[in-house]
């Protein structure tokens, strides 16, 4: 292609074109200026410039990964079932614990998540009240996007209903497969809502163990309050003194005891999972069916591959005549 495809490829075709097209005219009779050059081809350069448009229209398209079509996937996985009790009071944005206790245990959650293989994962978050924020999956991938849109502004009544996120987990699990479950709660244990030692009672009644990860520090921090995503301040009680929230330690290990879990107190340098997953792998590990997986296939390939047959015509394209063909058709006419 070299130099005459970058003569034909050029911001301002058309309007060379034009005053390609005007300058001939002001040479003379067309058809004497054509017989004057007959090695120049007036429509080669057009024909050349829109198979290189079309490829290179061709390619960008390509470059985008355009999906088109799907690919449905089942079978059968042997793991257990795992959901996750996520406190979003807004105790949990107290900073004893970096960069705070909520995104501390959002993190220690995500990387939960990559040492997953064949376990099924659901979140639960709770406050004042209890919502299936991701009900139980094999998707990991939903499950990491639905935790990072997580934060104590998503459930609109503030308190702590332990007992409730216990109940909201046992109803969100599917009993009929009979694969083995496990609760991760992961609060600071300030319960001021429902009875979570009776929830916690209840569940064990139905084989499913609940392990505590106390988030916090005995000594405590301030909550801060935020504006437009800037911190203006620290919450107060209605005498006007900075309110200090501090981990409920022992709530956590009355909730773990009741639940025949373990607990564990987290850390900066420690979030406690491991502990409690070494828990979780220990039990029996059941076959189920796993849920439908939709995967949209590639066709990046087409568009590049005909990009590429386009340029190929395109090099092979000259910006002239064949003179020796058009001698041979002219000799025919006049035959």
């Amino acid at each position: 292609m070299g130099a005459s495809c970058h003569s034909i490829v050029y911001p301002d075709f058309f309007l060379v074109r034009r005053w390609k097209r005007k300058a001939l005219a002001s040479l003379g009779d067309k058809a004497t200026v054509r017989k004057m050059i007959p090695e120049v081809s007036f429509t080669r350069p057009g024909l050349k410039f829109i198979f290189f448009t079309v490829a290179f229209a061709s390619l960008v398209i390509g470059a985008a990964n355009p999906q088109i079509g799907t690919k449905v996937e089942e079978g059968k996985k042997s793991g257990a079932d795992l959901m996750i009790l996520l406190d979003v009071s807004n105790s949990m944005l107290a900073g004893d614990l970096s960069p705070n206790r909520l995104e501390n245990a959002k993190r220690a959650i995500s990387q939960l998540i990559d040492n997953l293989h064949n376990d099924r994962i659901g979140i639960i978050i709770f406050a004042g009240e209890a919502y299936v924020q991701l009900p139980i999956t094999t998707d990991y991938s939903a499950a990491k996007l639905f935790l990072n849109n997580i934060s104590t502004d998503i459930v609109p009544t503030q308190g702590t209903a332990i007992g409730a996120a216990i109940d909201m987990g046992m109803k969100s699990f599917d009993f009929v497969n009979g694969t083995s479950k496990a609760m991760v709660l992961m609060t600071d244990g300030e319960n001021f809502e429902d009875d979570a030692i009776a929830s916690a009672k209840r569940a064990t009644e139905k084989n499913v163990a609940i392990h505590v990860i106390g988030l916090g520090s005995a000594e405590g921090a301030p909550v801060p309050i935020y504006q437009n995503g800037n911190p203006t301040g620290f919450r107060k009680d209605e005498k006007g003194q900075t309110v200090i929230t501090k981990l409920n330690e022992q709530m956590c290990k009355e909730i773990s005891e009741a639940g025949n879990g373990v607990y564990v107190r987290a850390s900066n340098a420690n979030s406690g999972l491991g502990i409690v997953m070494n828990q979780i792998s220990k039990m029996e590990q059941k076959t189920f069916d796993s849920k439908v997986f939709k995967n949209y296939e590639d066709r990046f390939q087409f568009f590049l591959g005909f990009a590429l047959i386009l340029l190929v015509i395109e090099f092979f394209i000259s910006s002239k005549k064949n003179l020796k063909l058009s001698e041979l058709n002219l000799f025919e006419v006049r035959k």
